[in-house]
């Protein structure tokens, strides 16, 4: 049988419930992690590394259009021709924020946050929704079957489903009709030691590094300036902070 074959029967079977409480889970091959000049090439994915971004809103050009073009450019979503645009991928998205009593409003771009306690992982009936040790909270396109359970977990709605067969994808981004997809914090570059698409495209606003590492760039930001969460009544101590909110 074949590859796509098992697939297809996989889904019919989780359709007739038979699936239910599959668990596995399958970590795209290749992904090895590794910062330039701190880890060999061969060095595998550990939890002493915890990736994460540090976003001043206050310093973001453009209310942080720059950084979701930035996103759409090197992962090759946001032109699919959907009629109803609600339908339409967000791998990133700006909300305009402005508090009724003070009257301060803001832009603030929304990513998966990458939660060390990740809800849309809890839900995933399938495994495809999973947290790699480094904190990267990823979807495994082969084992997707789109049921949308961690759309609904996820408290920032920060995932989308594919909705119609995509053409010209990125290599290094594969992307799947019936699948549900979200933020990477670009793997394919942090693996190689680059920085994500939307840290390049921030001038300096977004601050990409190790949490971990007491010593990094982002853990001294943190420690000298602090950042908040969204949502952190939730508990889920996400791997995404800002400053000005």
């Amino acid at each position: 049988m074949s590859k796509s074959s098992n697939i297809d029967a996989y889904r019919r079977k989780f359709l007739l419930g038979v699936a239910g409480t599959a668990t596995a889970v399958t970590v795209a091959p290749g992904l090895l992690l590794r910062q330039a000049g701190a880890k060999a090439p061969s060095e595998e994915i550990s939890d002493k590394n915890r990736w994460g971004m540090l976003i001043d809103v206050d310093r973001l050009p453009n209310g942080g259009q720059g950084v979701v073009d930035a996103c759409k450019k090197e992962h090759g979503w946001g032109d699919e021709a959907h009629s109803n645009d609600q339908q339409k991928a967000h791998w990133v998205r700006t909300v305009h924020v402005k508090e009724k009593l003070t009257e301060h409003e803001f832009d603030l771009p929304v990513m998966c946050q990458h939660c060390e306690t990740a809800p849309c992982a809890d839900v995933c009936p399938t495994g495809a929704s999973f947290r790699r040790e480094d904190g990267v909270v990823l979807v495994d396109k082969h084992i997707c079957i789109g049921c949308r359970y961690c759309m609904m977990a996820c408290p920032y709605k920060a995932r989308s489903l594919v909705h119609e067969a995509l053409f010209d994808q990125k290599a290094h981004s594969p992307r799947g009709k019936g699948t549900v997809e979200s933020c990477t914090m670009c793997v394919h570059r942090i693996d190689v030691g680059r920085l994500p698409a939307c840290v390049e495209a921030s001038n300096g606003a977004i601050i990409f590094g190790d949490l971990n590492d007491k010593n990094s760039e982002i853990s001294q930001a943190l420690k000298a300036r602090g950042g908040k969460q969204i949502r952190a009544d939730l508990g889920l101590n996400t791997g995404v902070r800002y400053q000005g909110i």
